[in-house]
């Protein structure tokens, strides 16, 4: 068996497929910076953000909502300055107010469990035997989209959306040929 193909033989790449995407997130928070993390990909390889993740992390105060709702243009200027990070305006706004928008949900567990809820629960399973197979979105993913839009989320499309869900879990996109999909089936 061999694992899913699109991360290549990439160190960094193979290790977050083998431990990171597709375990189920259930930290609201985790799952927002993921969110994030995943609008600022749009455009860009995953690759390209996965390198640059620590940076954007130092650069946004360990993303924590609390700290960057309260930002303004200072800090939109010195972003827009850090070479770390991916500097385009409109990304670095958008996560500005979707720090908001995460808080006037509520937070954390409000977030997890709103988020949680278009899967009942539970990680959907896929059975997907090749990369042709997996689609670039969902009517689920369409779905929330739309509502995370309605609660005043941005960069947050159904194609955008659905990379997330695979991301953190959410379904389990992992090929049957891959031998993290019955690990992440288990988990």
């Amino acid at each position: 068996m061999e694992r899913c193909g699109w991360c290549g033989l990439d160190e960094l790449y193979c290790d977050y497929h083998d431990r990171e995407w597709g375990v189920p997130e259930r930290d609201g928070r985790a799952l927002w910076e993921k969110l994030i993390l995943d609008g600022f990909q749009a455009g860009l390889s995953w690759i390209t953000i996965l390198r640059k993740r620590e940076a954007f992390r130092a650069a946004f105060a360990g993303f924590e909502p609390e700290v960057i709702a309260a930002w303004g243009e200072a800090e939109v200027a010195r972003l827009l300055g850090n070479p770390g990070i991916v500097r385009h305006r409109g990304k670095i706004e958008a996560t500005i107010g979707n720090a908001r928008a995460y808080l006037d949900l509520g937070g954390a567990e409000a977030f997890r469990d709103m988020i949680w809820s278009y899967v009942g629960g539970q990680p959907l399973q896929n059975q997907f035997a090749s990369l042709a197979d997996v689609p670039a979105q969902t009517p689920l993913s369409q779905q929330v989209s739309k509502d995370l839009k309605k609660a005043g989320f941005r960069f947050c499309g159904p194609t955008i959306v659905y990379a997330w869900m695979q991301a953190c879990g959410l379904v389990n996109d992992h090929l049957l040929t891959c031998p993290r999909h019955a690990a992440v089936r288990e988990l």
